[in-house]
């Protein structure tokens, strides 16, 4: 027995030990290029989509009026599109995101134009809290309420045809911006 207890603490103290010093010599994966840990995608993904179906809204406050897609267009192009693109242009540097960066303009592998085919309220709650570990920031500090229903109900309509108003702005390419010195 006491081979036993004497085994298990220090078994208790061996994997604290090299858990720290496999993190202070700096071996984990921590850069974008880096390969993903083990299981590190599930270790996300399976609280975020059990949160995201308990907290998201059922449906949106307002409607997806010509007025209202044209201002999620105008959010979409100033806050989101730097990193997910624009309708028939992809952003220069979603491929070197990890995770990626969806690009929401696109037909993914199933054929869905990116988001279009999830429920208006988890694109909000997405939009309003972020994701973690993702690069994907919360905007409910950035942006009203209004806003971001404004730009989830955008991104629902994404597979249709939207009023012209919303359509060229997301469909313009982005200004080039010139070097700074």
């Amino acid at each position: 027995m006491t081979k036993f207890l004497l085994g298990l603490i220090l078994g208790l103290l061996v994997i604290p030990v090299w858990m720290w010093t496999y993190l202070s010599f700096g071996h984990p994966a921590v850069a974008v290029g880096d390969k993903p840990l083990p299981f590190e995608k599930q270790v996300v993904r399976v609280p975020l989509h059990a949160r995201i179906d308990k907290e998201m809204p059922a449906g949106a406050p307002i409607d997806p009026s010509p007025a209202n897609l044209a201002a999620g267009a105008q959010i979409y192009r100033e806050q989101c599109a730097a990193c997910h693109g624009l309708s028939g242009h992809s952003s220069d540097f979603a491929d070197h995101m990890y995770p990626h960066a969806p690009q929401l303009w696109s037909k993914h592998g199933n054929g869905v134009v990116g988001v279009s085919d999830d429920p208006v309220g988890e694109t909000y709650w997405k939009v309003a809290n972020g994701i973690r570990l993702s690069g994907m920031p919360a905007f409910a500090k950035v942006l009203s309420q209004t806003q971001m229903w404004q730009v989830s109900l955008l991104l629902k309509q994404a597979d249709q045809p939207l009023p012209p108003d919303a359509m060229q702005l997301v469909r313009t390419p982005m200004a080039a911006s010139a070097p700074s010195n």
